[in-house]
């Protein structure tokens, strides 16, 4: 569900007509609905409420300030993988105690700066890991408060490139290994142990892959008992899948219902890391047809967006749909929508069935708000987009749209070369 909506033939972001924004602001245009962020954080927070839980939204879906400053005000926490995310959250107002950071490839400044911050917790993901966090938090003097990432080796029916659950995946701990990593945890004197942590993927449309990997994660908490290890923190992930196409997926609520009858004998508090689940359908990007092209077997319509801007269709050939903001009664073409890139993987879609646009039309490919921005860059001198975030009638810039200067900005010339 979103706020993206045609009125009078002309398609609105909440009460905004898109086209006013393209007008003051170009393509291509990043914009986001201020009513559908906090509507889809408080389908997790309602679902959980009456169970101790915190919803650390997670920053590698979108990262833009003024996004996570929308979610801290709501009293949403973080799920950060880098020391630049962590520094993001905090910079937008969410609490350490909030956050939790994950991530195989923490390197020792970051750990020093998440243990300074006084972060919630890290989710330790190997052995090797573990003991680079106790040597530092030794020499900071902070006993650093951990849980360990279990891989429960279970499939969660998704893109190969973002199912993280697995044993062939490089994510977390097996499962069969965890015992013997939390005991080793235990002997060590600058480590706090209090959580565990699973997460087995992204865009799951399935509830029966969180309960199996719950199941596996609670008799794992069980066995470490006898060990003196009681489990506070219960973190069981995100990755709740959105609809792009015709996918159905699980409501927050109704995955409440299955988990909390499984863990309310315990005392966990619940950790939840929504990401696509809250921005993704929240976000839009508008781009501007520059030219339509025959060839002998396809039509292209060519537009100034490409995989720059947005790659997952190109890097997972994912389904977004795409509309135009001023509809019309053209006749109709199939034809692959494709960006500027000097790449033949530069398109938002293939053979898609659309009306004929026009040279200068507007199309707005929808569910753009998670790993759009955030995956971005600046291939081919490509400057990257505005953002744009509306409530209601108010709309403002939240990014600038990059200039040419900003495409060597921090480099330079050494003096061999002057």
């Amino acid at each position: 569900m979103h706020d993206f909506n045609y009125k009078k033939s002309e398609l609105c972001a909440e009460n905004v007509p898109v086209r006013k924004m393209v007008e003051k602001f170009g393509t291509p245009l990043y914009i986001y609905s201020y009513k559908t962020l906090v509507r889809h954080y408080y389908a997790f927070e309602n679902a959980f409420n009456g169970y101790p839980h915190i919803i650390c939204f997670a920053l590698k879906a979108n990262s833009n300030t003024a996004i996570l400053k929308t979610l801290a005000k709501e009293g949403c926490g973080a799920d950060v993988v880098s020391g630049g995310e962590l520094y993001l959250a905090m910079k937008a107002g969410i609490p350490a105690n909030k956050i939790v950071y994950a991530g195989v490839g923490k390197t020792g400044d970051e750990i020093r700066y998440a243990l300074k911050s006084g972060i919630l917790m890290f989710n330790i993901e190997s052995t090797d890991e573990l003991k680079a966090v106790n040597k530092i938090a030794g020499e900071s003097g902070i006993k650093a408060p951990i849980a360990f990432r279990v891989n429960p080796n279970i499939n969660a029916s998704t893109h190969p490139y973002i199912s993280t659950g697995l044993k062939k995946h490089k994510f977390g701990i097996p499962m069969e290994r965890a015992i013997e990593n939390y005991r080793l945890a235990r002997k060590m004197s600058n480590i706090n142990i209090i959580g565990i942590h699973c997460h087995i993927g992204s865009q799951i449309t399935k509830i029966s892959p969180f309960i199996d990997a719950l199941k596996k994660v609670l008799l794992l908490s069980k066995k470490l008992k006898p060990y003196g290890i009681n489990i506070k923190y219960l973190d069981i992930g995100g990755g709740l899948g959105i609809t792009y196409r015709n996918e159905v997926s699980p409501h927050p609520a109704d995955i409440a219902k299955e988990i909390i009858p499984l863990i309310s004998n315990n005392n966990f508090t619940l950790i939840l890391e929504p990401g696509r689940s809250i921005v993704g359908n929240a976000g839009i990007l508008v781009t501007k047809v520059l030219y339509l092209k025959k060839s002998f077997k396809k039509e292209f319509v060519i537009v100034d967006a490409g995989m720059n801007d947005l790659i997952r269709p190109s890097l997972y050939e994912a389904y977004h749909h795409i509309l135009p903001v001023k509809k019309n009664k053209r006749t109709e073409m199939h034809a692959d929508i494709v960006g500027p890139i000097c790449e033949s993987g530069d398109f938002f879609a293939r053979e898609r069935k659309i009306n004929a646009p026009a040279h200068g039309d507007l199309l707005a490919v929808m569910s753009a708000g998670a790993y759009g921005f955030s995956m971005s860059s600046n291939y081919n001198g490509r400057l990257r987009p505005a953002e744009i975030l509306v409530k209601e009638s108010e709309y403002s810039v939240i990014r600038e749209r990059e200039t040419y200067m900003d495409l060597f900005r921090g480099e330079k010339i050494p003096g061999f070369l002057r």
